[in-house]
């Protein structure tokens, strides 16, 4: 395993990874088999989402028992040998430690609700009202208040999420004791890596107060000063005890302020943050269950601010374009039907080559797409079924609606792997719990026969090990402005290098830095780049601009002269 820096970290979802008894779930037996593939990628480390007992209604981010593994998906044993075998591999364990919430099926909750006052003061229960209303007007995420009645006490409690997912009270000492004896648990068995699910939410006044009328609630919770101060006890209590732990908490509606401080070494809180902005410029008015084309030049701003902001407050940005929660990023920033490949690939070159550490989530090495379903029966998750149900309320028309959600939904990158053609994808010999799609034309057996998609993936995962440029440069802009272009610069120790996609399924080009005449092709997704700039050098001794396809990608590296 490498520092953090120059790592990347494989994220899988293993409900739909690879099922090993043909139960129609993925499962850790199944990871343990897929673990040659996953080696051959190059990857450092393995981020598992949730599999920790759960009702499941919310895919294991409700979770009843921190300490166990989810009979579904295989026990204790299985885990320590999952661990072991990737470790025979220098691959690391991340685990997702989901501490904001608990279900309320776990026994704390339950405790609470029988009485019992030390378990009531682990939650958020406040009495209604004087008039009887709801103790604020905070509306949960996943729609609808974010307040449940507390049994029959006549108090509420606080659900930032669904219903069944009751937020900690962190203010409680005791509540931060069991995060830490969780973490603590979880590194006897030798897990080094631990991505922590809407961390920043932890720190919520004691005070729980309405939202001024006009403002949006989010900000009545989020990035409370208490965080930092919270992740530096628990670094302190946990896993900053380890020399070679890998840290990166999720950000929900944050700051480039806030995540310097979360990701800053000498805060000694996390390794590294997520942030999801750039993951919103298709969003109209910043609202989810929308449909609008996604805006480039914003799209490009937040990058560059991001990159900027972390590297001058000295914090480090976790980079990706997919996840388990969001729809995949071929189909919103590519063109999947024309150019499934050049898309993938120059998304992947975007990502890979900028100064942070690149997540790839499972099957987005093969350019999966999202699924082809046509009705809403087809989607399993709370979040898309309410959306569906809101949307109509809201006057939409059921075509209207499903187009919204098929467009949004989070289910659409959590469709099985697809690992070969047949109509289970490979993932089952049972019925699968998420019906896939397009497994006839993109499958890992098929990549590995004759792709290109896997294959630049691979190449851009050795280099970010190779080259110090890429794991420790500099980040800067370039031609921020070029309506179609993103491109920008890393530079260390003199070395340079220039990074150019084209975001667009239409010609464009692109002006040169000056000093990049004898400049390499370090990676391009055209197998013709090299022949493409030097005919454009023939040209042009000294090019100004530089033609590109579309959705083309090219890297080049001007090396330091060598030392006389």
């Amino acid at each position: 395993m490498t520092g953090f820096r120059s790592s990347v970290v494989y994220q899988i979802y293993p409900k739909s990874f690879y099922d090993s008894n043909g139960d129609g779930v993925g499962d850790l037996r199944g990871v343990i088999e897929k673990i040659p593939y996953i080696a051959s990628l190059g990857v450092d480390h393995v981020w598992f989402n949730p599999f920790f007992p759960s009702p499941g209604r919310d895919n294991g981010y409700d979770i009843s028992d921190y300490c166990a593994i989810d009979p579904a998906m295989g026990t204790m044993e299985d885990f320590e040998e999952l661990v072991e075998a990737l470790g025979a591999h220098g691959i690391g364990v991340m685990l997702d430690m989901v501490l904001n919430h608990t279900s309320t099926e776990h026994e704390w909750f339950r405790k609470a609700l029988a009485g019992d006052e030390r378990y009531q003061r682990y939650y958020y229960l406040r009495d209604p009202k004087p008039d009887g209303s709801l103790p604020t007007n905070w509306v949960s995420k996943f729609g609808g208040p974010a307040w449940e009645p507390f049994g029959d006490t006549g108090k509420y409690y606080l659900h930032l999420f669904d219903r069944t997912q009751a937020d900690l009270d962190w203010h409680n000492p005791d509540v931060r004791e069991e995060a830490a004896r969780v973490v603590n648990f979880w590194r006897s068995k030798g897990v080094r890596g631990f991505r922590f699910d809407v961390i920043n939410l932890i720190g919520k006044p004691e005070a729980l107060l309405d939202a001024p009328e006009g403002t949006d609630d989010r900000a009545m919770y989020t990035d409370g000063p208490d965080v930092h101060t919270y992740l530096q006890w628990l670094s302190e209590q946990s896993f900053g005890q380890d020399a070679d732990s890998i840290t990166v908490g999720e950000m929900s509606s944050t700051s480039i302020q806030a995540c310097i401080g979360y990701s800053n070494p000498a805060n000694h809180e996390l390794s590294m943050v997520f942030n999801f902005h750039h993951l919103k410029v298709d969003y109209e008015d910043g609202q989810k269950w929308t449909l609008k084309d996604f805006d480039l030049a914003a799209l490009k701003r937040l990058l560059g601010e991001w990159a900027l902001g972390m590297q001058e407050g000295g914090g480090w940005n976790a980079l990706f374009w997919n996840n388990h929660d969001q729809p995949r990023a071929l189909d919103r920033f590519g063109n999947v039907d024309e150019y499934r490949y050049e898309s993938a690939t120059m998304l992947a070159s975007a990502i890979h080559l900028l100064r942070g550490t690149p997540f790839v989530y499972m099957g987005e090495e093969i350019g999966m797409s999202d699924p082809a379903y046509t009705s809403i029966d087809d989607y399993v998750d709370v979040e898309a079924r309410n959306a569906y149900a809101e949307l109509l309320a809201e006057g939409r028309t059921p075509q209207e609606a499903f187009r919204i959600v098929h467009r949004k939904a989070r289910d659409n990158s959590r469709t099985p792997m697809a690992w070969d053609a047949s109509a289970t994808a490979g993932f089952t010999t049972g019925t699968p719990w998420l019906r896939p799609t397009g497994q006839e034309a993109v499958n890992v057996e098929r990549e590995e026969r004759e792709g290109s998609i896997l294959p630049y993936y691979r190449k851009l995962i050795s280099l970010r090990h190779e080259l110090p440029l890429i794991a420790e440069g500099a980040y800067a802009p370039w031609e921020q402005d070029n309506p179609d272009v993103l491109a920008y610069t890393r530079t260390h120790e003199g070395d340079r290098l220039l990074v150019l996609c084209n975001l667009r399924g239409t010609d464009s080009e692109v002006t040169l830095p000056e000093g990049l005449e004898t400049a390499e092709v370090l990676i391009a997704n055209h197998a013709d780049a090299d022949a493409w700039v030097a005919a454009h050098r023939a040209v042009r001794p000294r090019p100004s601009a530089l033609p590109l396809r579309p959705y083309e990608a090219i890297a080049l590296l001007e090396r330091a002269e060598p030392a006389a």
